[in-house]
């Protein structure tokens, strides 16, 4: 595996699901964790793509699946997907019984057709 800048696998993960539609009452459909800082955002297919606008405005390289049963990371600063990384901090994802999309109760009826492609 290639070295990964800009994580700290000390550093927990900042909750069960995105930070930034938990403050504003939106919804995700897949989570990434940040490799550096644990902030939890929500996918590019998601709504608010708040996982990359993380990276944006912090230049935190690095982001974590955060769905069960995944492992692979991604690297913004060099565009590429890394199947294994580091071990970090637990959780290593949202809590398996937790909804995706989610969180339950703020998913529209008609979520498929707001993702985006």
């Amino acid at each position: 595996m290639t070295e990964l800048a800009g994580v700290d696998p000390s550093v927990p993960p900042s909750g069960p699901g995105c930070v930034d539609c938990d403050a504003v009452g939106g919804w995700w459909f897949h989570l990434r964790r940040c490799a550096q800082c644990g902030h939890v955002g929500c996918c590019d297919s998601s709504p608010g793509q708040h996982a990359t606008g993380h990276y944006k405005a912090t230049g935190h390289p690095v982001v974590r699946s955060y769905e069960p049963g995944e492992g692979w990371f991604w690297d913004y600063a060099h565009d590429r997907v890394h199947e294994t990384g580091p071990d970090l901090a637990p959780p290593l994802s949202h809590p398996e019984d937790q909804a995706a999309p989610g969180p339950e109760g703020r998913v529209p009826a008609d979520w498929a057709r707001s993702l985006h492609r």
